[in-house]
């Protein structure tokens, strides 16, 4: 018979830890939180301590129903939930649910779902600890209060069903900055001056123009260009320096939450919800056959540390050495520098055993599952090999008073890049071999040819998912399981919408943003929102009183809305008139706001309910009939492009066409995106393909 029952989040993890704690435990799933502030209210007696009104999530009845009964049947209950502030409220929760002892040692954590830490882990269990609860508490509380008051204002002044969010808010807002400061960018023209060099040896190099006489000068026009080039005249081109060196180059830190959806957006193409969703398989056990059963593949990936056990260390030292030889691997373990706002509660995500190499686990993983393990897995493996060692060349050319360089490198020693090298924003990722040719002190190179460009500066990139956490993080907004529901929320309500997996804010993102900056202009202040962040850590750690933190917040919070109340203006969103008619009664379209910006209805609503979206048209003619090419959306808002006249045609394609015909069998050419976010132009219908400009 059992005599313990231990609960935790979901199915899957309890599933792997019921096989590894055996008969005497029965093991649960809670399904997450089993209660929550009421949706219908506040939920928040703010005169009373800010006291919140708890209720049973809708749904959940079934499942304490269960619990209860199971509870009656053993000695000892366990709670076991993930080891952050999330996992100790379920906790706590279930707790008062099940009418447990609050002084009770029932909470039992673990970093990793492996046989031996979870039996650790239950040799150690502890009180609910009330400072992580009430870090929490005080998130949710502070997320109410703002939500549910300046919604309803929003609703009065603007329109029904609109709403607004702590953290999500600023996001939004830093979006719009962006896309105005795109807007107001003007292009500056710059020029730059390559010669093509020929050495003693007949090998053609590229160096760049430096400046005059060893000072950098930068070139602004094509008459800067013509200057240079008249004194250049037919002066010859002489190796004046040259410069060897050294260089080492550190792999990157094991993941971090953060650093996990930035390369798996990189490098996989991941929304940050989906490599949640996928860490969290991992992390929760895979069923690997045989004597192993299901475990854990991975240590728990909400985390901002990138600090890793000794265990792991030692064990990653052993494998290193035994594949790649001992100088792939380190004396010691390496270890990554603390960031100031890091709370540093577990380990960096990584493999909880790196013998459970990717390719051996190809049979039992998905494809989803085997892509963000191997990213993990070499990410760590990497973290702990010798740095890689880089010859690096610096040659300086003369010509008259012009200064030319040029620039080599050649891997010297692979190190960690042997297994991986981290991705970037703009698409580089591993270092490449520039070997310059055998060159002298002293010796005059022949001219090949000299290629004077003009290019314009660019304004700063619209942020992608891995930008725009990469920012917040820097600003300390949010912790790191709260990026990827952000993202997410900010999308669902409307005010962003992603265009080329880049976001661009919305007309409806614009109004609210505007209202707010007016009447709430702390709530959109990172710095403000960034101590909020702090304030929970000291919560968390003891260090304030999470009702203190509250009452502090909500005095001056309280003064700007009855502010707003009196003087925020109704907003009027008027219909215009569109250039067609319904095709369904023959009234005026007129272009409405909704989630997602603007769309057509027809002006006879509700009698006439016509709707349709506007088209985005692409100026190249359909393929198959006489209609257009227009740009359209999916339900999750990915673009593809149709026919005009659909249903009456029904092409479809995901690649963008392009108004030229192919040279070789004149069908339509499109737009194909590789993987290094290259776009080739190719051919819809034969094996042509050309590189785009």
């Amino acid at each position: 018979m059992a005599e313990a029952l231990v609960i935790v989040e979901s199915p899957a993890k309890a599933k792997t830890i019921g096989k590894y704690l055996g008969k005497k435990y029965i093991v649960k799933a809670s399904m997450g939180h089993v209660r929550d502030l009421p949706k219908s209210q506040m939920g928040v007696q703010v005169e009373e301590g800010f006291e919140p009104k708890y209720i049973t999530i809708r749904g959940k009845g079934d499942v304490l129903k269960e619990l209860r009964s199971a509870a009656k049947k053993v000695k000892k209950i366990y709670l076991a939930a993930d080891p952050d502030r999330e996992g100790e409220a379920i906790a706590w929760h279930l707790s008062h649910s099940l009418k447990m002892d609050q002084d009770e040692a029932c909470r039992v954590v673990f970093n990793e779902i492996t046989k031996q830490a979870v039996k650790d882990a239950f040799k150690n269990p502890r009180k609910i600890n009330m400072d992580l609860v009430n870090a929490q508490q005080a998130r949710r509380i502070l997320d109410r209060l703002v939500g549910y008051n300046i919604s309803p204002l929003l609703w009065k002044k603007v329109k029904k069903g609109l709403s607004a969010g702590r953290v999500q808010s600023v996001a939004v807002k830093m979006i719009i900055d962006r896309e105005n400061e795109i807007k107001s960018f003007i292009p500056e023209e710059y020029w730059s001056l390559t010669a093509f060099l020929k050495a003693s040896t007949g090998e053609v190099f590229e160096s760049r123009f430096y400046g005059i006489e060893g000072t950098k000068t930068d070139i602004h026009s094509e008459d800067e260009v013509k200057a240079i080039l008249e004194q250049i005249g037919d002066a010859p081109f002489v190796i004046k320096d040259i410069k060897k060196r050294e260089r080492r180059r550190n792999p990157a830190p094991p993941f971090t939450t953060s650093s996990l959806q930035q390369e798996a957006a990189r490098k996989l193409n991941f929304r940050a919800s989906k490599t949640m969703m996928v860490a969290q398989q991992l992390y929760e056990g895979i069923d690997l056959g045989g004597r192993q059963g299901t475990v854990g593949l991975i240590t728990y990936m909400r985390t901002d540390s990138t600090r890793v056990s000794q265990t792991a260390v030692d064990e990653a030292k052993a494998y290193i050495t035994e594949t790649y030889g001992q100088e792939f691997a380190l004396a010691q373990g390496r270890t990554h520098a603390k960031r100031g706002n890091t709370q540093d509660a577990h380990e960096a995500v990584r493999p909880t055993s790196i013998l459970h190499s990717p390719d051996s686990l190809k049979s039992v993983l998905s494809r989803d599952q085997l892509r963000l393990y191997r990213l993990i897995w070499e990410r760590f493996v990497a973290s702990q090999m010798a740095s890689a060692i880089m010859d690096t060349m610096r040659v300086t050319i003369q010509a008259g008073e012009a200064t030319f360089r040029a620039n080599g490198s050649k891997v010297k020693f692979l190190g960690f890049m042997k297994v991986y090298v981290e991705g970037s924003d703009d698409g580089a990722s591993e270092e490449r071999d520039n070997i310059l040719p055998t060159l002298n002190e002293g010796e005059t190179v022949a001219v090949d040819n000299l290629d004077p460009k003009q290019h314009f500066t660019q304004p700063p990139p619209r942020y992608s998912e891995a930008r725009l956490v990469r920012t917040l993080e820097e600003l300390g907004i949010g912790r790191p399981s709260t990026f990827a529901p952000t993202l997410e929320t900010i999308q669902r309500r409307g005010y962003v919408a992603l265009d080329e997996r880049r976001f661009i804010p919305t007309e409806l993102g614009e109004i609210v943003i505007e209202l707010m900056s007016e009447f709430f202009p702390e709530i959109l202040d990172p710095t403000f929102t960034a101590k909020m962040e702090d304030e929970l850590d000291f919560i968390e750690e003891g260090k304030a009183d999470w009702v203190n933190v509250l009452d502090d917040f909500y005095k001056g919070f309280e003064t700007r809305l009855e502010v707003a109340e009196k003087h925020m203006k109704e907003v009027e969103i008027e219909d215009e008139i569109a250039d067609e008619n319904c095709e369904k009664c023959g009234k005026h379209m007129v272009y409405k706001l909704g989630r997602f910006g603007k769309f057509l209805a027809c002006s006879g609503f509700p009698d006439c309910r016509n709707t349709k979206a506007i088209l985005k048209e692409t100026g190249v003619a359909c393929p198959k009939c006489e209609g257009m090419i227009v740009e359209r959306k999916t339900k999750k808002r990915r673009t593809f492009y149709g026919c005009n006249q659909y249903p009456g045609c029904e092409f479809v394609s995901w690649d963008k066409p392009i108004e030229r015909k192919c040279p070789k069998c004149a069908s339509m050419l499109v737009e194909k995106k590789g993987k290094k976010k290259s776009v080739n132009v190719k051919c819809s219908a034969c094996d042509y393909e050309e590189e785009a400009n």
